[in-house]
Order: structure tokens, then sequence, then C-alpha cells
């Protein structure tokens, strides 16, 4: 996400009705307490249009929205792969997954509350047989559509018609710049999958496609040649924090980036962040200094959520756990009085005034780091991130902590010809 403030203005209702006459037709208006809320179709740009004298725009976003600038949402636990850091544990179908008329019912919401675009995931959502028909209802109705794949369904044909829809952006997920990193996490030949997909788009003349990678100790050495194959695709780069949730528990021990390389990817970003998309998913390194581009909090709750297959709402993408669980869009009042009353995501928006993060002198810059990484490797919401940049998330994580059950699985029960293995490598020394 883009933040740019568009103006300030000293009324309101002037304000808006400028901002009004004067955007592009692309451009989405939403009226929020503080001002206004732009998003630009064409651009994918994210603006803000406050009052003069408000406060700062983190400030006011940590106090929650009237809606939700997207959301994530997994239309299934129905996947081809195996990733061995899947953060919902997707493989199977879960056999209560929303209709297609429940699925559009939930867009018609969404419409009415004006949420810009969903961010459409799984599981390998393209595997609903009526995936396509559900993101061309979506378009349709003023949401657009972001979905990430890992290029199964990307065929020439299907290619050529995603280049002639507006409003529907395409990422796909690759975590290594080589079949051999790549595949040890994520499957064999998903690496092959990947560039044919990403090579069917360019061809089809779909512009600005997104790679989606998962920053591990094996890739963080690998950021320029990520960096190329974008550019040879004309594709954006985007980079995303590897949580302990879902199979991603199972091995944050092993993949999490080490300390050091931590650092380098900080050095990295502040030199090439304006051109790579990271979601705000590494605001906890801007402990080291200098901020990184977006908003650099935890919107959990406040400008983001998921829904899940089965219209369970959780606070986060990334924490799909019985804590963290909202509401269900199917009960009274659907997804906006969950959004607008739910208990949870009140607390969420509540000031944090207590705790050992807030007595930090970089906590205005790190915000406390992730909630979901705090979570799932056992440590308090109140304490360090397990990766916190000045140290204090390692003896944190050396005392004494009770790392939570897996909640929900949806792993294959049976392995697959291409489900990653992770080895240990060592390197035997000469004599």
């Amino acid at each position: 996400m883009t933040a740019e403030l568009l103006r300030e203005q000293d009324g309101l209702a002037a304000a808006l009705a400028a901002a009004s006459t004067s955007l592009p037709d692309t451009t989405a208006l939403r009226p929020e307490r503080f001002g206004a809320l732009a998003y630009d179709f064409g651009t994918r740009k994210l603006s803000f249009l406050r009052q003069r004298g408000s406060a700062q725009l983190r400030d006011q976003f940590e106090l929650g929205l009237d809606a939700p600038i997207c959301l994530t949402w997994e239309l299934t636990y129905a996947c081809n792969l195996s990733c061995a850091h899947c953060l919902s544990s997707s493989g199977r179908r879960d056999p209560r997954e929303l209709s297609t008329e429940q699925c559009k019912a939930v867009i018609d919401e969404l419409e009415r509350m004006q949420v810009f675009y969903v961010n459409i995931g799984g599981g390998e959502p393209t595997v609903r047989a009526d995936f396509w028909e559900i993101v061309e209802y979506a378009v349709a109705h003023h949401v657009g559509v972001k979905f990430s794949t890992n290029g199964l369904k990307i065929t020439p044909d299907r290619a050529r018609w995603l280049a002639s829809t507006d409003y529907v952006d395409v990422q796909i997920s690759l975590d290594g710049a080589t079949p051999e990193v790549n595949d040890h996490v994520r499957g064999t030949g998903s690496y092959d999958m990947a560039m044919r997909a990403l090579t069917n788009l360019q061809d089809a003349g779909f512009t600005d496609a997104k790679i989606s990678v998962v920053c591990t100790r094996e890739n963080i050495g690998q950021l320029d040649e990520f960096k190329a194959i974008a550019d040879r695709f004309g594709a954006t780069l985007r980079l995303t924090r590897l949580r302990p949730s879902g199979r991603g528990a199972d091995v944050w021990d092993e993949l999490h980036p080490t300390a050091e390389q931590q650092r380098i990817l900080y050095d990295w970003l502040v030199a090439n962040g304006e051109n790579i998309l990271t979601g705000d998913s590494f605001f906890h390194l801007a402990a080291y200094g200098e901020a990184l581009p977006g908003l650099n909090l935890c919107g959990a709750g406040r400008v983001v959520c998921l829904i899940d297959p089965v219209g369970d709402v959780y606070a986060c993408p990334f924490a799909i756990d019985d804590q963290f669980l909202a509401g269900n869009l199917l009960a009274e009042g659907g997804f906006k009085r969950v959004w607008q009353e739910s208990s949870l995501f009140a607390e969420l928006r509540s000031p944090v005034t207590e705790g050992t993060c807030t007595k930090c002198s970089h906590y205005d810059a790190c915000r406390g780091g992730c909630m979901a990484a705090k979570f799932f490797t056992g440590l308090p919401l109140d304490g360090p991130d397990p990766e916190c940049v000045k140290g204090y998330g390692e003896p944190a994580l050396a005392g004494e902590r009770t790392v939570p059950e897996r909640s929900c699985d949806h792993s294959p029960l049976h392995p697959r010809r291409n489900e990653p293995v992770l080895l240990t490598i060592t390197r035997r020394e000469r004599a």
C-alpha cells in the first residue's frame, strides 16, 4: 500500500467536494472521520485527504476505519501444492466453504461499504470451479481483485483474458530465484510453473504482474536476482515476512532470517524500497532507523482483516487462530457488523499504553512488531517481536513460553509427489 497525502484543507465538506471533481474517473473516494480515502484503480495507488490539524495518518489508522481499505479473502483451502511454510496449512478443501451465491453476497456487501479491493488467496484459489466467475462479479461491482496464485491455471488463454480485464492484479508466488531454493519449500516443479505463468502473462500483454516472495534464510541472498526476474517480466517485486503461523510454525526456526540477514534486508529495502511492495510486512525493521515506505503499523482489525473459506472473519491474514476470530459474516448483520461491532476489533483499535515494548525508546518506530509472530512463538502480545532488531526478542524466546497448538489444519492427509522435504545441508570439511 502506498500512502500519499493529497492536500490539507480547513473545511472537510469543501475538501471532499473539491476532490470529487478533480480526481480521475478511475478513483473512488470514501469519507472517513479524519477526511477521506481515495483509491485509484488505474494506478493502484491509495491516497488520503485529511483536515488541517488532524492527527497523523498512522495515529488515525491505529484507531480503525469505518471499513477496511482492503481485506484478504481465502476462497478455499484446497491446493495443488503443500508449501512447507503455508500460513493457512492448506491442502484440503473445507466442505463448508462459501457457495458461489454466498460469495457474490459478500461482494455486494463490500461494494456497499466501499472496500476498494480484495486480496484473494487460499489454498490455490484458481482451483475453485467458480473462481473466474467470482472475479468477474467483483470487478463488475467496483471491488478490485488482487489474487495470489502459484500459476497453476494461468494458461495462455486465461492470461489473454486477464490482460483485457480492468481492476485485476495477478500475484505469482515465488520463494526462490532458482529452482533449487524455490522448490525446497514449495515443491518440485513449482518454480517452472511460476515461470510459465509469468511468461504467459507477459506474452499476453498483461502489465505489471506481481512476484510475491516470502523472505527466508535461504533466499535473502537472492534479492537482486528476484529484482532481475521481476524486471525481465515487467513485473513488480513484492516481499513479505515469514510468519510462524500454520505450517510456517513447523519450519520457522529453520527458515526465518538471521539477525544479520534482517539488517541486509533492511538496507536493501531502504535502497530499493520505492520500487518494491511489502504490504507493511517489515515495519518491525523500522527500529533500525529510517522508516520504510508504507504506514509502518500493524493493521490487524484496524485497516485489514481476513475472511476464510467458511466466512469466519479474523483480525489478520497471518493469525488464523480462535483467539483472533471476530465472528462469521453469515450471522445476522453480515461482515459490516463484525467489522464495526466486534469486541476483538475494538480491543485492537484501543491505544496501547502498557507492556514491555511501550517503555522502549524505539516503540514509536516499530510499534512493538508483529502480533502474529509473537502469538505463534508463545510470546506475550505486549512484549517484543521475536525478531526484534534491538535484540529483545532473543531473551524472550529463551525464556519460559507456551507455543499454541494449531487450531486448524487442512494439510493433505497423505504426502504428495511434489511435496517439499526440508533437509539440513552441511558441508564436510576436508582433512
